[in-house]
């Protein structure tokens, strides 16, 4: 803010882009601490998602995604399996 008011006092495009990410910003920070610092809002609570793991509806693994085809390929390694085995 200080180098804007400084240097490009009259560059009002400059002056309005930085009000849009400081006001992206904030409402970034707002909705993390809504979701008590998470990036995205769980779908399932972790209760439910720890009871489904034990009985055995729901099976817990690593996401792995090809950075080149991300679109296109990926899998997940599940926990407890050797490494050459993934669903």
């Amino acid at each position: 803010q200080n180098y804007l008011d400084n240097f490009w006092p009259d560059l009002k495009a400059a002056h309005e882009l930085f009000d849009s990410i400081i006001q992206a910003r904030r409402e970034r920070e707002s909705e993390s601490q809504e979701n008590n610092g998470k990036e995205y809002p769980e779908h399932l609570p972790v209760e439910i998602l720890e009871a489904g793991i034990k009985s055995g509806r729901y099976i817990q693994g690593t996401l792995n995604v090809n950075k080149h085809r991300a679109q296109l390929e990926a899998f997940v390694r599940l926990q407890g399996f050797g490494s050459k085995e993934t669903g």
